[in-house]
């Protein structure tokens, strides 16, 4: 029972520290990890965690994931930066997330369009501006959406990652979205965008009324087993087949005195009644 109620405490200390808003702001350590609690329910998602199948969580293995429409192509990470063994990014002015040699590699979130015939790269997603939101607050099941940008002297820019709860499998982004001059959003599919549902306060009964529960059966199996055994081994009909029917009835009144009883403890003596001190007049 000491655990249970650790336990229970260890979640009411979460619910304060991470569930007084929706939004959680956070590191790129810690970016992936956002709890938020509806009404009884703590909804606790942890995208960079391992699971059954994703040992590195929604990290892609290929440290990216890349979609291309139409003169545009977006490389991002979700809870890291990119790492870039191959395939890596081919574009000019890639200066805010790595330069030349290492284009891609200090960023998250990094886009290429085509302006005048050349690829030209915009970071668009940095560690520490991260902000994870549910997608849908009547819905929270629907999953997660991932935001993250990135300030330069020419633009400021974003990215959102819609991450929907898919325990079939993965699904990687295929459209891409332009929202504005420098802002984009797209949407994916994986098993981590599902929530981990705790109920903080509990609706069971509780150990007490658990307790109760198993007294009441364990004394009506006995009754039954007393009847069934006197009906049918010891031939008896009636009222008496009852088992211990004396006792039964008798407990009412038993009950009754033990609470005067009680009730004359705590109370004291009444008034008039006389003590084996109190004078005699003969």
């Amino acid at each position: 029972m000491a655990l249970v109620a650790a336990q229970r405490t260890y979640l009411i200390f979460t619910v304060v520290l991470l569930s007084s808003s929706y939004i959680s702001l956070a590191t790129p350590t810690t970016a992936c990890q956002f709890t938020f609690l509806d009404g009884n329910k703590l909804y606790n998602y942890t995208l960079s965690s391992p699971i059954r199948n994703f040992p590195h969580g929604i990290l892609s293995e290929d440290g990216f994931y890349k979609v291309s429409v139409n003169e545009t192509t977006l490389w991002f990470q979700l809870c890291d930066g990119m790492i870039f063994n191959h395939d890596p990014p081919t574009c000019a002015d890639c200066w805010d997330c790595g330069g030349p040699t290492r284009c891609g590699m200090d960023c998250s979130a990094l886009v290429a369009n085509n302006i005048g015939g050349y690829h030209v790269c915009t970071g668009i997603g940095r560690g520490p501006k991260v902000v994870v939101d549910v997608i849908d607050k009547k819905n929270p099941h629907t999953g997660v959406i991932v935001k993250m940008s990135s300030s330069s002297l020419k633009y400021n820019c974003s990215l959102a990652v819609s991450v929907l709860c898919n325990l079939n499998g993965v699904q990687g982004p295929q459209a891409l979205q332009r929202l504005g001059d420098c802002n984009y959003a797209t949407e994916m599919k994986h098993p981590s965008g599902c929530a981990m549902v705790v109920n903080v306060h509990g609706n069971g009964l509780g150990w007490f009324g658990t307790l109760l529960i198993i007294i009441l059966c364990l004394f009506v199996v006995y009754l039954l087993a007393g009847i069934v055994y006197r009906f049918f081994f010891l031939k008896i009909r009636g009222i008496e087949v009852i088992p211990n029917l004396d006792f039964w009835i008798s407990l009412p009144r038993k009950t009754q005195g033990l609470c005067s009883s009680l009730v004359r403890k705590f109370k004291g003596p009444s008034e008039g009644h006389r003590t084996s001190y109190s004078p005699v007049n003969f």
